[in-house]
């Protein structure tokens, strides 16, 4: 992103504190450690770091101007000086203004688990039909919605970006500043239920993704019951579920799904119901901007599973594959029926504790047990202190207090060729497990 100081001056309603620049050409940089001549410095804020300690550094790198919220914080070898009240709301006002200048064909995703993964196959079928930029990894909040507005080029044909939140107006705020062409709210589920409150809480934070959306554009949401309860109907909606009846599934293994939707065949290289019902609204935000279902076919076939995402490895003799980017209630049962439904004796289910759900927690856990003895399963390990709640009658279930007896466990008692589920929070780090069995 370059743009003229007058251009970053008028994008950001910065006052000017002092100015001897004659009108150059800069990018935005809020970080010390990689920023260059030319770059204007702007310090963001935290609770726990404030980068206007760092503007010196700036200057000593050779950056000719900065921002602050601070009048007096003047520095005689700066060539300019921009006061605003807010460095955050400055870089979303002058990222957006470069976003109207390229103008990309704007997809926004939002959700309580998946968006991440409609992200990536939503890009594999975008970049087929032009230049494309994405939102990096699971940057979803508002310095990561700047930092992939910041990337976009002259050519950039379409942009996605993924938004999360935790609580009310976030979503919102993205959304202002995104201005979607689409909006996708992949599901509503009780993810942050213990932030919210409520699920009806979760699906009206869920839909501010629709608040600044083109009025020309469309709402592509799961067909369920609170969102459509909330639609305030001031855009043209497209609802997608399993339930559909143009959906037809050909074929399900634990790594691979086909299926037939509105006449057309598609093939995933990733297994589960739940997958195939994330694919539909890529779909459908293809066949609205007119994209061919060849070209649609071709972007879900490219997609692949991205890290800790039903991410397939073989480790010690063992099949494991490995789910813990995140878990909830609606993806931890998601996942277990696909697996224990399309995978080989002997399974084995390594869970552990599910976050941010509020004060019913425990019953939640313990209602994933007895989902569980639904399915036949040789194991069921769990590993944290809800986790062990989760215990289904007559499955053999052994409850763990850290990671190596977990392993030890497993290197022990369980077959080679065994096939292993890893279910978990992210913060409870299951990729450690793999890391210890590889040692």
């Amino acid at each position: 992103m370059m743009l003229t100081l007058s251009e970053i001056i008028n994008a950001s309603d910065a006052e000017i504190i002092k100015n001897y620049d004659s009108d150059s050409d800069y990018s935005i940089s809020t970080d010390t450690r990689t920023i260059t001549q030319n770059d204007i410095y702007l310090p963001l804020k935290g609770e726990s770091f404030d980068g206007e300690n760092f503007i010196k550094n700036a200057l000593d790198k050779g950056v000719k101007g900065y921002f602050t919220t601070d009048k007096k914080k003047i520095y005689d070898n700066a060539d300019f000086i921009l006061y605003v009240k807010d460095t955050k709301e400055a870089y979303l006002k002058i990222t957006n203004y470069y976003k109207n200048k390229i103008k990309p064909y704007t997809i926004a995703i939002t959700g309580s688990s998946g968006k991440t993964t409609v992200k990536e196959m939503m890009y594999c079928v975008f970049k087929n039909n032009g230049k494309t930029v994405k939102s990096v990894l699971n940057h979803n909040n508002e310095i990561g919605l700047c930092q992939t507005l910041s990337a976009l080029e002259k050519d950039t044909k379409y942009l996605i970006v993924e938004m999360g939140m935790r609580g009310f107006g976030e979503i919102e705020l993205l959304s202002k500043y995104a201005q979607p062409d689409i909006a996708v709210i992949v599901n509503s589920g009780s993810a942050h239920i213990g932030r919210l409150g409520s699920l009806l809480n979760i699906a009206k934070a869920k839909f501010e993704i629709a608040k600044y959306l083109n009025t020309e554009g469309v709402l592509i949401a799961h067909d369920n019951k609170l969102i459509k309860q909330i639609n305030d109907n001031k855009h043209k909606t497209i609802y997608f579920s399993l339930e559909d009846s143009n959906l037809e599934i050909i074929e399900m293994t634990s790594e691979s799904c086909k299926f037939n939707y509105k006449g057309h065949q598609y093939f995933l290289n990733v297994a589960g119901e739940h997958n195939i019902q994330n694919s539909l609204s890529v779909i459908e935000a293809g066949l609205f901007e007119g994209l061919t279902p060849e070209i649609i076919a071709k972007g879900l076939k490219e997609f692949s599973p991205i890290e800790k995402r039903w991410d397939v490895q073989n480790v010690c003799g063992f099949n494991i594959i490995n789910d813990s980017y995140n878990s909830n209630p609606e993806s931890v049962k998601a996942a277990i029926n696909t697996f224990l439904s399309y995978t080989p004796s002997p399974k084995v289910l390594v869970l552990g504790d599910m976050g941010e759900l509020g004060l019913n927690e425990e019953e939640y856990h313990i209602q994933t047990g007895d989902f569980i003895e639904n399915y036949d399963c040789d194991y069921v390990l769990t590993l944290g202190k809800l986790a062990q709640l989760i215990n289904p009658k007559n499955k053999n279930t052994e409850h763990f207090n850290t990671v190596s007896e977990l392993t030890c466990f497993m290197k022990e008692h369980l077959p080679k060729g065994s096939n292993i589920l890893l279910k978990a929070s992210r913060f409870m780090k299951f990729e450690e497990i793999i890391e210890e069995l590889k040692r």
